[in-house]
């Protein structure tokens, strides 16, 4: 069974659906748009002078577009490389000239400290981060002049504010890692069913036409078989015994035409014509006087325990069955005299045999150099290695939990044996 392959798409947050990266960052951007927006209000409501804090803003509105521009992509690919450190560098550049500008630009620390940390590794982020934390309380120092001991009071809090900020930023990490892993786990999931359903797909059709196979080669080929028989039969006798080939003739023609109800409903996915208004014992006793018409052997059938109506599955496949065992009959068992067929009932199972009195074959128990005795050929007992035979209906008798016994032995003609049980059995390809 051929199946197509499909080339691994790169595991990137990009591929792995809306449930993960740019869908999560919806709710970082409206985060982002609030401290920006925030720490404009604070910038404009500052004591300092109209110039510095319209620089500030400045400053502050270019990490809007750096953000947008080259940061946004890299934290949602979570990819690494100089690409990062630029922007990291650049944000804590901005951020640095709107805080020096004017101190309630340090506010934005509450967008910076989040993107530092999703935009590089662990170690260089939390090394920013107290940058960025201590830099407001370097610029109080810087401005005053001289170190001042106040600044010692103010010390403690940015302090805290780098602790809250690093474990901020280890928590969004954390929480984008998840959703990414998350991400992952239902491209994967979505891969694997795209694969059991392309398996499923391959599996069905080759099952279809094996099933197609077993059909054509239970009606339609067997069908065949027979008239091309009848047929060349009828034309050793038309000018010796014209009665007789009138009469094989007629038969060909009553042969061709159950063919052609069978292809019809074949096409049609319908219940083969001798079981639609017949019970199984009498479709068979009809294949059964149709073998012995074409071949003149003495064909006997007999049912045994009280007939009862059958699942149209279980008909289907005992019709089947049988049909392949007559013609087991007419291809090999040229030597015979007599077939004997047997439909037995019993409350739990239903059995067919058919027995014929041919040279028979060696199944394969004995030593495959032996030479068959009274002449018999040496044949497989699955009818064939490149066939749909006996093989074939082992396989449609086990799909419905049944199984299927040929034995014959050289000189001692040959025994099939379908028993197909009556217990409800799951069947959702059966023949019907």
């Amino acid at each position: 069974m051929h199946i197509e392959t499909q080339p691994e798409v790169p595991r990137t947050a990009a591929n792995y659906g809306p449930d993960s990266g740019s869908r999560w960052f919806g709710l970082w951007d409206g985060y982002f748009a609030v401290s920006y927006l925030v720490t404009v209000i604070l910038l404009f409501t500052s004591v300092e002078s109209q110039t510095h804090r319209a620089l500030a803003v400045g400053a502050l509105t270019l990490i809007v577009p750096w953000y947008a521009g080259l940061g946004r992509r890299l934290m949602v690919h979570r990819t690494s490389g100089r690409r990062n450190i630029v922007f990291s560098a650049g944000l804590l550049l901005l951020f640095a000239s709107s805080t020096m500008l004017d101190l309630a630009g340090s506010f934005a620390l509450f967008a910076v400290v989040p993107m530092l940390m999703m935009s590089l590794s662990v170690p260089p982020a939390i090394v920013l981060v107290v940058l960025a934390n201590l830099w407001p309380v370097t610029v109080v120092w810087l401005r005053g002049g001289e170190f001042d001991p106040h600044i010692l009071s103010v010390l403690p809090i940015s302090l805290l504010g780098i602790g809250v900020s690093v474990l901020l930023g280890l928590w969004i990490t954390r929480v984008v890692r998840q959703s990414t892993d998350r991400g992952e786990l239902i491209n994967e999931l979505r891969r694997s069913r795209e694969r059991e359903a392309r398996l499923s797909h391959q599996a069905g059709i080759s099952a279809e036409r094996e099933r197609l196979a077993r059909e054509i080669h239970d009606t339609l080929a067997q069908s065949l078989t027979s008239i091309i028989s009848l047929v060349q039969a009828a034309e050793s006798e038309v000018v010796g015994n014209p009665e007789r080939a009138r009469s094989r003739l007629g038969l060909a023609g009553r042969v061709a035409q159950d063919s052609l109800a069978e292809a019809r409903g074949f096409v049609s996915a319908l219940t083969p014509p001798s079981l639609r208004e017949s019970s199984l014992v009498q479709a068979v006793r009809r294949q059964a006087d149709l073998l012995m018409e074409e071949t003149g052997l003495a064909v006997r059938c007999t049912a045994r325990g009280e007939e009862q109506a059958l699942p149209m599955a279980v008909s289907v496949v005992l019709l089947r069955s049988a049909q392949e065992a007559f013609a087991n009959v007419r291809k090999h068992a040229t030597d015979a005299r007599r077939v004997d067929v047997l439909v037995a009932y019993a409350p739990e199972a239903v059995r067919l045999v058919v027995r014929d009195d041919g040279a028979g074959f060696r199944t394969g128990d004995g030593p495959r150099d032996q030479e068959p005795a009274d002449g018999a050929p040496e044949r497989e007992p699955d009818g064939g290695r490149n066939g749909f035979g006996l093989r074939g209906m082992r396989a449609r008798v086990e799909e419905i939990g049944g199984m299927a016994q040929v034995s014959s032995s050289p000189g001692a003609g040959t025994v099939i044996e379908v028993t197909v049980p009556l217990a409800p059995v799951e069947q959702g390809s059966a023949d019907e």
